[in-house]
């Protein structure tokens, strides 16, 4: 394919800066400096570098390109339009509209070409990152014929001052991640002014320390030639991640904006882009002006990667035995009959949940190849590790056992980046408790659709010594909030077998919420299927007085309370309720055989009862912090007994 012809390239950039104006001021509302100021290094990247076939924009093998400063997401579109991957005019004319393929920040899996759903400063760099993890990983496990291709990232001041740019960049620095390359755009402006009143830090120097190679670029912003040289370079380098430090100026080449902080948003109307379109020569009555010659070579620009795709094409075909393996990897599923490796239990045996689930994992190891688990430190303790399996880093490409340190902010965006580069069923785990610090992850996992699965143990004041700092109370209903993410708390062992079955054959992310202390397998759990339907009936009784609702551990108290009930002549049902997302989805007249309508229900749950009076009259749980003392003391204290199950399902009787 012919090179971009050099005499359409600077109208090349003054579209792409006129359609960066355009979109904002229709919209009266975005972002306009920074996509003005990156347009050369879009250029550069669409028609010089990337590999990709506008064609066929989810092509496995292509270059991915993450805009972690997704504010700038009108220079995303602009590219995606020019070069034909199916965004038109009209859909930059929509930008920010209700119903719009062009929303106020990039979102995956909406508009054709976006890799991730980027605008919360920090995440796309690390999403980056474990993109970067799942295409080392597909290369070194299936060859290089059928993955051979980079991670690139726009960065802003903003990604790299928020504190996961800390923690993934040196993940990403320790793995030696070198076809990963980041470009900081330097333009020294946010929101509130110059960077220069909160921000004095050398990028340069904190890179290479995380064992990056770094090159900056300096006054570069507008040089063609010198971005594709930096970038060339960087593609050179094969024992570490880059970073490219681009020095530009917002809004430029605008008289009267360029360097303004205010340009970080929308502040080029109608004069001033007047003002600046005669700057480049471009008609200044015309918005959204892309001249049919500089159109015509971004879409040639956009089939360049045509035959390359289908050079992969045939080398997939011809993978043979590992044809089947690749696809499940690429599909983030398992192999034919892979849940028939699952373990149970049975009835009587006593194993946390954890540990239930540790055994599932290393059960499905083989049968679902794309597995790869780990923790933030927290591996052994969180039922993340894998027997006989490498580690996964740069002596071993395609191991398994991912350790992630102590990151626990990264993680959750590391595993989203793995999750929607595909190749990889990514698992991560640490105590719920610390969910809070992955909770921005999850919440974009849940928007994006991202087939990440967080692994939670120690998950109510069971936890014990360590006392409330450490013992999750809120923590279980906080993420039920979240649209989009399934939630499992599962009875034992049986449940747990059911909810990884579902988590690796659905779609979206799942949690997997589990004890660290010793549950009793439950009579019933092996055989039901009801973790699918969200909710089941446990233990029956034809005509209940009394439903006791449980969720994980608190489910054999609920056992418990029922039996100590009978023996009082009152009736009780006992339903465990894993997963209320899934429970919701099911129908009415399902929802009613199991909660009936007209008996009185009370929950059972470790946790905060906010939010239980969707299901049931009464909520037993735990509405203050926890305390310091053996994990049983501490339940029995705060009431999660049969005894006083027994005590509050009387009083709800009698009321």
């Amino acid at each position: 394919m012919a090179a971009f012809p050099a005499a359409l390239e600077d109208p090349g950039i003054s579209a792409i800066r006129g359609l960066a104006m355009d979109a904002p001021h229709q919209a009266r509302s975005g972002h306009q400096g920074t996509a003005m100021a990156m347009a050369p290094l879009a250029h550069v990247l669409w028609t010089r570098i990337l590999r990709y076939d506008a064609d066929d924009p989810a092509w496995p093998d292509r270059d991915r390109f993450v805009l972690s400063a997704g504010h700038a997401s009108i220079l995303l579109y602009s590219m995606l339009h020019l070069t034909g991957q199916g965004l038109t005019l009209e859909d930059l004319r929509d930008f920010r509209q209700w119903g719009s393929q062009t929303p106020g920040h990039p979102e995956v899996g909406h508009t054709p070409g976006v890799e991730v759903t980027t605008g919360p400063l920090g995440q796309g760099i690390a999403n980056a990152v474990g993109m970067a993890l799942a295409e080392r990983w597909l290369r070194h496990r299936f060859g290089a014929d059928v993955c051979d291709h980079r991670v690139f990232a726009l960065c802003s001041d903003g990604d790299l001052s928020e504190g996961i740019s800390h923690e993934a960049s040196s993940l990403a620095g320790h793995q030696r991640l070198d076809r990963l390359i980041c470009f900081y755009d330097d333009n020294r402006i946010t929101i509130d002014g110059p960077t220069d009143l909160s921000l004095s830090d050398n990028a340069a120097q904190r890179f290479t320390a995380y064992g990056w190679h770094v090159l900056d670029l300096g006054e570069a912003a507008e040089d063609l030639d010198a971005l594709e040289a930096g970038i060339r370079t960087a593609m050179a380098v094969d024992d570490a991640p880059s970073l490219i430090i681009v020095r530009s100026h917002v809004a430029f080449p605008s008289p009267g904006q360029t360097d303004n902080h205010e340009a970080h948003g929308y502040s080029l109307f109608d004069d001033e882009i007047a003002a600046t379109k005669a700057v480049m020569a471009m008609p200044t009555d015309e918005s959204f002006y892309v001249p049919a010659d500089v159109a015509d070579a971004y879409r040639a620009a956009g089939r360049r990667g045509a035959a390359e795709r289908s050079s992969w094409q045939q080398n997939v075909d011809a993978l043979g035995t590992q044809r089947s393996e690749y696809e499940a990897c690429l599909s983030g599923r398992g192999l034919p009959g892979w849940e028939n490796k699952l373990p149970t239990w049975p009835a009587g045996e006593s194993v946390a949940t954890r540990k239930a689930s540790s055994a599932c994992l290393n059960a499905m190891a083989d049968v679902v190849p794309g597995l790869v688990a780990g923790g933030a430190d927290l591996t052994g303790n969180t039922g993340t590790s894998l027997s006989n399996v490498d580690p996964l880093g740069a002596a071993h490409p395609a191991g398994r056992q991912m350790y992630f340190g102590i990151r626990e902010h990264a993680m959750g965006a590391v595993l989203n980046g793995a999750a929607l580069h595909g190749g990889l069923v990514p698992v991560g785990g640490t105590f719920l408790v610390f969910s809070d610090y992955m909770r921005p992850a999850v919440r974009l996992a849940a928007l994006s659709g991202a087939h990440s699965i967080f692994v939670w143990s120690h998950d109510s004041v069971g936890v014990g010594e360590d006392g409330p700092t450490h013992q999750p109370i809120e923590h279980v209903m906080s993420l039920r909030t979240i649209p989009g993410l399934r939630v499992f708390r599962p009875a034992d062992g049986n449940e747990v077998a059911q909810a990884w079955r579902l988590a690796v054959d659905m779609d979206g992310p799942s949690a997997m919420i589990l004890t660290r202390q010793n549950v009793p397998t439950l009579e019933g759990t092996a055989t039901a299927d009801g973790v699918a339907r969200g909710a089941y009936t446990l233990v029956n009784s034809p005509d209940p007085d009394v439903i006791l609702v449980g969720t994980g551990s608190e489910v054999s108290v609920c056992v418990d309370a029922a039996a100590a009930l009978e023996e009082q002549g009152v009736a009780a049902r006992v339903v465990s309720m894993p997963c209320w997302e899934l429970f919701a989805t099911q129908d009415a007249v399902y929802q009613a055989e199991v909660l009936l309508e007209g008996v009185p229900r009370l929950s059972v749950e470790a946790g905060v009862t906010l939010g239980w009076e969707r299901w049931v009259d009464l909520p037993v749980g735990i509405d203050r912090f926890g305390a310091s003392a053996p994990g049983s003391v501490v339940l029995d204290k705060l009431g999660m007994n049969s005894a006083n199950v027994v005590a509050q399902a009387t009083a709800l009787i009698g009321s």
